[in-house]
């Protein structure tokens, strides 16, 4: 890929932190290489547009999301909720255009189709009644976007962090016979590390229950631009390659008016990037007894050393929160609380956010 027509930067600062044999060693350096781009980072202009937007709630056991926490304690709950959101963000690249990204574009109902949720559908016989309740729908992406003026056509690229639950098809288009359908944002390409790309071709069962099935047939891969470690969009955004929770795992770093935003899902809210600050008596307990200094959301576990070297340098490169006990850590699925299960708790919530003014096609995009 060549970035530089792109628009786009290689970022180098992690190029080598995991060679070493030593788990500690790699630690440190990614801790320290993390620090030094988040330096950079806010030495740069803001992005031009920054929001969150709520899509919809599902209930996630809490075994996945605080991993080790449920298993060798007294916390009792076996589900939480999980608000997954949306986010919309312009910056201008490195040749001065102003493009839209959208980061995280979830297409709810062939979310359903994934093999984890239709088993969780199945356990509860008078789901369909029930579903408003127990996962409720706040609007979907056609209507998140609507609701703010920007078009389809508006959109450069679509991104995740990785592509658990995600089917493409919709967004990009699809030539097969039985799902021929045309792309929904028709200008726009989808950014993938390659390692994630390379991993839905090939899944093992630990992976394959949480892809969507044949989520990515059909597409054309001319829509597809895959790229290696870490790249810079353009001033003030960037996705790090933070494997882990997925070998091909990326988390989005945004340079906004509150300091930097880094979203992904290798953690699902405050209390799993400062477990030992959590108000969750049981996480705080189990944070000071191991000595974990974040807490993996664990549904796969394909890469435990790096999922937690991931998390460690997603809270360096965010630095603190409006609570400044929390990373500024926006999960692209942050556990929430829900009247549903009135026995969870989390200690601070990063919620919906909106910076900057949004142009859309009727207020042209334009160059820097």
């Amino acid at each position: 890929m060549d970035l530089q027509a792109l628009g786009m930067k290689a970022i180098t600062e992690f190029d080598d932190v995991r060679q070493s044999p030593l788990p500690q060693e790699r630690l440190k350096v990614a801790r320290k290489q993390a620090e030094a781009l988040r330096e950079r980072l806010l030495d740069e202009p803001e992005v031009a547009y920054y929001q969150s937007v709520n899509l919809v709630r599902v209930p996630y056991p809490t075994w996945y999301a605080y991993s080790g926490v449920y298993t060798q304690s007294s916390y009792k709950f076996p589900y939480l909720h999980i608000l997954n959101r949306l986010f919309i963000i312009q910056y201008h690249d490195f040749l001065g255009e102003l493009k839209t990204l959208l980061f995280s574009p979830s297409d709810i109902e062939a979310d359903r189709e994934t093999p984890f949720f239709k088993r969780l559908t199945e356990k509860m016989p008078n789901w369909s009644p029930l579903e408003s309740v127990v996962a409720p729908i706040f609007r979907d992406v056609s209507e998140a976007l609507a609701e703010i003026g920007l078009s389809p056509e508006d959109v450069d690229y679509i991104s995740y962090d990785h592509l658990h639950t995600q089917d493409v098809r919709q967004w990009l288009g699809s030539t097969t016979t039985s799902t021929n359908k045309a792309a929904y944002f028709p200008n726009a390409k989808l950014l993938v590390h390659k390692k994630e790309w390379q991993s839905i071709q090939g899944l093992l069962p630990i992976q394959a229950d949480w892809y969507c099935p044949n989520g990515i047939d059909g597409v054309d891969p001319d829509k597809v631009i895959t790229f290696d470690g870490s790249i810079q969009l353009g001033k003030g955004l960037a996705l790090v390659h933070t494997p882990g929770h997925t070998e091909g795992n990326h988390s989005l770093v945004a340079r906004v008016p509150d300091g930097i935003r880094v979203t992904s899902e290798n953690g699902v809210g405050a209390d799993a990037y400062a477990p030992m600050n959590s108000k969750v008596n049981a996480i705080r307990r189990y944070a000071k007894e191991t000595g974990m200094e974040v807490i993996l959301n664990g549904n796969t576990l394909e890469g435990s050393n790096d999922q937690y070297i991931s998390m460690v340098v997603e809270k360096t490169l965010a630095g603190p929160s409006s609570n400044p006990d929390f990373p500024n850590c926006a999960s692209s699925s942050e556990a929430t609380p829900y009247w549903l299960i009135p026995g969870h708790k989390v200690s601070h919530l990063i919620g919906e956010a909106k910076f900057g003014s949004l142009k859309t096609n009727s207020a042209p995009k334009a160059g820097a």
